[in-house]
């Protein structure tokens, strides 16, 4: 299943739904009892189920209050995206594919109708993230919190905040569906053509202009920036419901960390190969390999003796057919970790030891 930028999820259970259902779990334990039977001690009655309805929603009311302040509009010549602000000197992460080739932007703050203009610190589309600066600092900016993103949970409940279709301050409701996915999303589409490890999925409805945002815990931490929504080939290529992607908020942290404290990224710990490839296909025009084209000096392939013309068949464990399995195939592993590579030079099999560069 590919993923794309384009985002048109599935509307989740109304919050009542959800709150009946922590009732019916409440009340397995015993029989007879004054909750079960919507009772006090005082002898008056009352309902239960809106009790723990209003409590969730208390708890949805207090982290959008907290949060979605921090969570901005960006407007670039062609795209419109969301951010997160960052720190308290006005920098905002956003994914690359937001910004795109532009220096300079338009950023509208949740609390305010103002436009207050920024300026692009360093675009690293490899992991489709980036980051700008707001030219002049409001007074009450107020900085996001990045949660854990090892301690995320399947079934944990998020909430997903940014500018779906140009709506700014909207919030939709999902759950983390799974973590640990590698994503690679198309360049066609508006994408970064970056292969993305450690993803978390979540149901949380995520549209255009929701890229760039903020996937929120009820604890009110950002777990992750949503970035993709899957595609389905059966549907034509259209987004498959209910399955949207955001970028860890480890990596946002190692990621923007570096950006501010160095204007580039020095430690991306993304592994390479150190090669320029090609999908190749066999005599039934079926994917078959990756072809080098180029190899770079001194890398872990040209130390490795592959040369252009080989064609990768296999690294470590995983099959290669094309260069997305092959970028999907490094996602999963780190610089400086050793790996065997299988090719085909000249129609003969071979296997190499190598030692994984950085991309």
């Amino acid at each position: 299943m590919a993923a794309t930028c384009v985002h048109v999820p599935r509307p989740l259970l109304p919050i009542t739904a959800l709150g009946c259902a922590a009732v019916l779990l409440c009340g397995c334990s015993g029989s007879g009892s004054p909750a079960e039977k919507g009772a006090t001690k005082e002898g008056t009655t009352q309902a239960v189920a809106p009790l723990a309805a209003d409590d969730l929603q208390n708890a949805y009311l207090k982290v959008i209050k907290n949060v979605l302040p921090s969570v901005v509009q960006i407007q670039a010549s062609d795209e419109l995206g969301s951010g997160v602000v960052y720190d308290d000197q006005g920098h905002i992460v956003t994914n690359a594919h937001v910004v795109g080739n532009e220096t300079t932007f338009r950023v509208t703050t949740a609390n305010s109708q103002n436009v207050l203009t920024a300026k692009l610190v360093y675009t690293y589309p490899g992991q489709d993230l980036a980051v700008i600066k707001l030219n002049k600092v409001p007074s009450g900016l107020k900085a996001a919190t990045m949660g854990n993103s090892e301690k995320v949970e399947v079934g944990q409940i998020v909430l997903a905040m940014g500018s779906p279709l140009g709506l700014s301050s909207s919030v939709t409701q999902g759950i983390v569906s799974a973590t640990g996915r590698t994503v690679s999303e198309g360049s066609a589409d508006g994408g970064t053509g970056a292969t993305i490890a450690n993803m978390v999925q979540t149901s949380a409805a995520i549209n255009p202009g929701n890229s760039g945002g903020a996937l929120v815990g009820l604890n009110g931490q950002v777990i992750g920036i949503p970035t993709l929504a899957a595609t389905d080939p059966s549907l034509g290529g259209g987004t498959a419901p209910g399955i949207g992607f955001a970028i860890p908020a480890s990596m946002v942290r190692t990621i923007a960390d570096q950006i501010i404290r160095t204007g580039k990224v020095t430690d991306s710990g993304r592994a390479a190969l150190g090669i320029t490839g090609r999908t190749v296909l066999d005599a039934t025009y079926a994917p078959a390999g990756v072809a080098v084209v180029e190899v770079q000096p001194g890398g872990a392939a040209d130390t490795a003796g592959i040369r252009p013309g080989d064609i990768i068949t296999r690294i470590g464990t995983n099959d290669i057919t094309t260069l997305t399995s092959l970028a999907e195939a490094l996602a999963a592993d780190k610089p400086g970790q050793r790996t065997r590579v299988t090719f085909l030079r000249g129609g003969t099999e071979r296997t190499v030891g190598v030692r994984l560069g950085e991309q």
